[in-house]
């Protein structure tokens, strides 16, 4: 690349652990939560020797919505990600796009796709409720049996498995069965969609049709497994934390029993929280550098109480109605918005970096070397870019942010 041009543009809590909670447990604050997320996270320093395939392993998945999330993600997390190395591995089926927590896609290593959707799946169904008045007179075990002999026979796009439906059901409200077809079968997206740099459409086909595994020979991730994963990636956590991360309930009883093989603290409130007894728990004062994140990456949505990355006065301003923004963190906080623009026609790449408040020299420069740094990985076509400074301006409205 060439000659980067830097364009100027237009609260936390306490930190440390060792105090005592009225249980005993010691508490841990602000801050020590914030180093030991980002620490779980591979964003408090970027690892240099795990895998993209063992990363997204570790992570328990990314946040796919849409293609280029999980590139942003593993751009911030790893030292020297190559996002051709995962695009590789999405060709190869070693991983892939399959809707799991929170009904949402996710990108899943291939040995993880199954049981992850198996934990998932009752959660999964329970949303179908949401549709019933559309699946009047349906019988969903029949409705999966049609939907997988139709998506293995070829993958389908959801037009496509929509109209195959309806000839059985044809009273029935189309978005609906497609809806539920996704839910009672375990879909995935086949490439090229996801892909770096490619394009292509949604098409589906089963989990076990795409990766060569028979469904109900795949490996069970039981909820005590799925627990101690959870808090390897996103603790020390809360019961409530893990079930806001995957929406499944009566999650105290497993945590009931993993007890005696954990440790236990307390948040500034006097929430219990879990953690593995050798997981790491950096000191508050540990540095934690800037990073650029995609939109809806999993640190900012896998915790009941996101304070320990999201400050309270900027809840709500990561998205604009349905529209999700990428954002930054700064000293280990989220601390404003950004945006890549990519010109094919002449090159050039311009990464807007927006923020909530001020910032100070230092800020700005830090901020500057990242952005230089994610550029070089995810803009690596272009010939030159430019790295801007602008404003999020206006108020946060019933949970949107009015910005530019």
């Amino acid at each position: 690349m060439t000659k980067t041009k830097v364009q100027e543009g237009v609260g936390r809590g306490s930190g440390g652990s060792g105090k005592r909670a009225g249980s005993g447990a010691p508490v841990l604050g602000a801050l020590a939560l914030n180093r030991a997320t980002l620490d779980r996270q591979l964003l408090l320093r970027r690892s240099t020797d795990l895998s993209v395939e063992d990363a997204v392993g570790h992570l328990v998945g990314l946040q796919a919505q849409n293609v280029k999330p999980p590139y942003y993600a593993l751009a911030a997390r790893l030292q020297d990600f190559d996002p051709a190395e995962l695009s590789g591995l999405l060709a190869d089926r070693r991983v892939v796009r399959t809707v799991t927590m929170r009904s949402t896609i996710h990108l899943h290593t291939a040995e993880d796709a199954l049981p992850v959707r198996q934990l998932m799946q009752n959660a999964l169904e329970r949303e179908l409720t949401a549709f019933r008045a559309g699946l009047v007179g349906v019988d969903l075990l029949e409705l999966a049996g049609i939907a997988r002999e139709a998506v293995e026979s070829e993958p389908r796009t959801m037009k496509q498995l929509r109209e195959v439906l309806l000839v059985r059901w044809p009273d029935a409200d189309p978005a609906s069965l497609a809806i539920a077809a996704r839910c009672v079968l375990p879909l995935v997206q086949v490439t090229p969609r996801g892909l770096w740099r490619r394009s292509g459409q949604v098409a589906l086909t089963t989990a076990g049709n795409w990766l060569g595994i028979p469904e109900d020979s795949a490996a069970q991730a039981g909820p005590d497994a799925m627990v101690l994963r959870y808090l390897a990636a996103f603790g020390p956590a809360s019961v409530k934390d893990m079930q806001t991360w995957a929406r499944l309930t009566r999650l105290r009883e497993v945590f009931e029993r993993l007890r005696p093989g954990l440790r236990t603290f307390r948040d500034e409130n006097g929430v219990e929280l879990f953690d593995l007894p050798d997981a790491p728990r950096p000191d508050p004062d540990t540095p934690a550098p800037p990073r650029f994140l995609p939109e809806y990456d999993n640190l900012l949505l896998s915790h009941a109480d996101r304070t320990r990355v999201v400050p309270a006065e900027y809840k709500g301003r990561t998205w604009k109605g349905n529209y999700p923004y990428c954002v930054f963190l700064l000293d280990g906080f989220l601390a404003g918005l950004w945006r890549l623009v990519e010109d094919a026609g002449s090159g050039g790449a311009v990464l807007v970096i927006e923020p909530f408040g001020k910032l100070g020299r230092a800020q700005r420069d830090a901020l500057t070397r990242e952005a230089e740094r994610m550029l070089k990985r995810i803009a690596e076509t272009s010939t030159s870019y430019d790295i801007r400074f602008g404003t999020v301006y206006g108020t946060v409205k019933n949970g949107s942010a009015l910005g530019q």
